[in-house]
């Protein structure tokens, strides 16, 4: 079996595996929660991604891993891991939603970017290139993508609810009934 098919078909069979995880495990234990509790979860995974930076490690990556693709995979990786620490530090303030939001934002372009930079750059063809860290893309950038939209959720959840308190002071239900 050509190489571009096996590493479609784990990438998908982990989306598939994670997306179920997420459907039965993570999703019952997060969406009753407050906005901020619940993130706090998704957030604490994300602070790993600094583990991207094993793309720029020879011997954990061969030294004939294109530029292109493992420096924008490895920097992208470390700044979602800072933007996601500080959004931790800061959530429950204003400050913390936008973090949130800014870390959500940047770590699923991020990911998305890093596919599109892994294909332009042949990976999928040639995954000895990416040595020990094949696993990262296939294990666990599904599941990175899976809580960004679970993230997503979350955060629109709470600006949805933080919109409908704001409207929910009705000045004309103060006034009596008007007289025909």
């Amino acid at each position: 079996m050509p190489f571009t098919a096996l590493f479609g078909i784990s990438v998908a069979i982990s989306s598939v595996a994670w997306g179920a995880v997420a459907r039965y495990y993570f999703w019952p234990a997060l969406r009753n929660r407050p906005g901020a509790e619940a993130l706090k979860a998704i957030l604490l995974l994300h602070a790993f991604r600094f583990i991207g930076l094993a793309f720029l490690v020879p011997g954990v990556v061969s030294v004939e891993l294109p530029a292109a693709f493992a420096r924008p995979a490895a920097y992208g990786d470390f700044t979602a891991a800072l933007l996601a620490l500080l959004a931790l530090a800061a959530l429950g303030s204003r400050a913390g939603t936008v973090l949130a939001w800014a870390f959500n934002i940047f770590g699923t372009a991020d990911l998305l970017f890093a596919f599109y930079q892994g294909s332009r750059t042949a990976l999928p063809e040639t995954p000895g290139r990416l040595g020990a860290a094949y696993f990262i893309v296939i294990g666990l950038v599904p599941l990175l993508l899976i809580t960004h939209g679970l993230a997503f959720r979350l955060l629109l959840r709470n600006t949805v609810a933080s919109k409908t308190r704001r409207l929910d002071v009705t000045p004309w239900s103060a006034n009596p009934k008007p007289t025909l």
